[in-house]
C-alpha cells in the first residue's frame, strides 16, 4: 500500500507539474516575445536586446506566478477529469484532501524556488545594467548629499548605470561649498564616476567662486561609495532575498525608512504559502465526479475571473502593509491563509461543480 501511494503521489506530482508547466511555457512565450519586440529599438544589437527582454521577463514572473500556478492546477485536474483518472482515484477511497497533497507539495516547491533561486539570479542579472527603472528617484532625477570634513556636496545626475564595481552617472551637476556653505565650485559633466576613492570626471566644466570657467579632470575624495548609493536608491526588489534581513536591519539602524523592504521579504518568504493558497482554489473550482461536465467552460471562466479578484485582494493587502494601514506581515499573510480557508470549506462540502 505504501509503494502504491508513493507510485501515485509521483502520478499526481507530475500531472501538476505538466499542467502548470505548460501555463508557464505559454504565458512566459508571450511575455517575452512582447517584451523582445518593445525593447529591441532601444538596444544596439539583437542579442542585447534578447538579454534585455530575458532580464524583464525574470523581473514579470512573481506578477504571474501565481495565476499561472491557479491555471496549471485547472489543467491538471481538467485533464486527470477528462480521462476518468481522477473518478478513479476517487472512487479508490482517496479524499480530495489526499489527493490534492501532491498538487499542493509541487505549489510550495514552485514557490520556494522562486524565492530561493529566482529572485537571487533576478538580482544577479539586473544588478549588472542599473537604469534609472529599478532606482527610487525624486523628481526624476538622481541626488547625493554628502557632509564632508571640510566641504558639503551636493550633485544631481539625470541616470546612473553599474560598470564592474563603480557608478557612473549622467548628465550631473555638482555644487561643492565649503564649511560655511560659501560655494567653491559648480561642475557640470556629462558622465561622473564614482569609485571607492571619491568622485572623478575626465570631461568637466568648472566653475570656481569668481565665476572662472575651466575644462579638464575634476576629482574629490568622498565618503559616499557606490555600495551607500545603491543602498539608497535600490528599490526593494533589487535586492536579493538573502540580503534583505541584513539590509533592513543597516537601514532601521540608521533611520531609514524599510516598510517597502519589509513588505518584499515578508512576499518572498510567504510565496509558498501563496502558491499553496492558488492551488487550493484551483482543485476547490476543480471538484467533480462527472466526466463529460458541460458545466466546466462556464466554471472555468469563472475560476479565472475570481482568480483576477484574488490576485487584486493580494495586491491591496500589500498596498495596505506598504503604507503602513496594516502591519506587513500581517498584510502579506492574511489573503492567502483566507483563500485556503474559503477553498478548503468548498472542497469539504462540494457535490458537483
Amino acid at each position: 500500500m505504501h509503494i502504491e501511494s508513493n507510485i501515485l503521489f509521483r502520478f499526481l506530482l507530475r500531472r501538476f507539474f505538466g499542467g502548470t508547466g505548460l501555463i508557464l511555457l505559454i504565458v512566459c512565450g508571450i511575455i517575452y516575445a512582447i517584451t523582445f519586440v518593445e525593447r529591441l529599438p532601444a538596444n544596439p544589437d539583437t542579442m542585447t536586446a534578447i538579454m534585455d527582454a530575458w532580464v524583464r521577463l525574470l523581473e514579470y514572473i512573481p506578477m504571474f506566478l501565481p495565476l499561472a500556478v491557479f491555471m496549471g492546477t485547472l489543467l491538471a485536474m481538467y485533464n486527470m477529469t477528462k480521462s476518468s483518472e481522477l473518478i478513479i482515484i476517487s472512487s479508490s477511497g482517496m479524499s480530495p484532501y489526499q489527493t490534492a497533497k501532491p498538487f499542493l507539495v509541487g505549489a510550495a516547491l514552485i514557490g520556494v524556488f522562486a524565492t530561493a533561486v529566482i529572485n537571487p539570479y533576478f538580482v544577479s542579472i539586473s544588478a549588472k545594467n542599473l537604469t534609472n527603472h529599478e532606482l527610487q528617484l525624486v523628481d526624476n532625477m538622481i541626488w547625493l548629499r554628502e557632509d564632508g570634513t571640510d566641504h558639503f556636496l551636493t550633485m544631481s545626475a539625470r541616470d546612473m548605470k553599474k560598470q564592474n564595481s563603480d557608478l557612473i552617472f549622467i548628465d550631473t551637476k555638482i555644487f561643492v561649498q565649503d564649511e560655511n556653505f560659501k560655494l567653491q565650485n559648480r561642475i557640470e559633466s556629462q558622465h561622473v564616476t564614482l569609485s571607492n576613492a571619491g568622485m572623478l570626471s575626465n570631461d568637466a566644466t568648472i566653475w570656481d567662486a569668481r565665476g572662472n570657467v575651466t575644462h579638464g579632470k575634476w576629482e574629490i575624495a568622498t565618503k559616499t561609495t557606490p555600495q551607500t548609493v545603491l543602498d539608497r536608491y535600490l528599490q526593494p526588489n533589487q535586492i536579493s532575498f538573502w540580503n534583505l534581513p541584513s539590509f533592513i536591519k543597516k537601514m532601521s539602524s540608521i533611520g531609514a525608512p524599510v516598510r517597502g523592504h519589509l513588505v518584499q521579504f515578508w512576499t518572498l518568504l510567504f510565496l509558498p504559502l501563496t502558491m499553496i493558497a492558488m492551488t487550493t482554489m484551483g482543485i476547490a473550482f476543480s471538484q467533480t465526479r462527472q466526466r463529460r461536465n458541460f458545466n466546466f467552460g462556464l466554471k472555468f471562466s469563472a475560476a479565472i475571473v475570481t482568480c483576477f479578484l484574488m490576485y487584486f485582494l493580494i495586491n491591496t493587502f500589500n498596498a495596505l502593509g506598504a503604507t503602513g494601514a496594516l502591519p506587513p506581515i500581517l498584510a502579506i499573510i492574511a489573503p492567502p491563509i483566507i483563500i485556503i480557508a474559503i477553498s478548503g470549506a468548498f472542497i469539504e462540502h462540494f457535490d458537483t461543480i
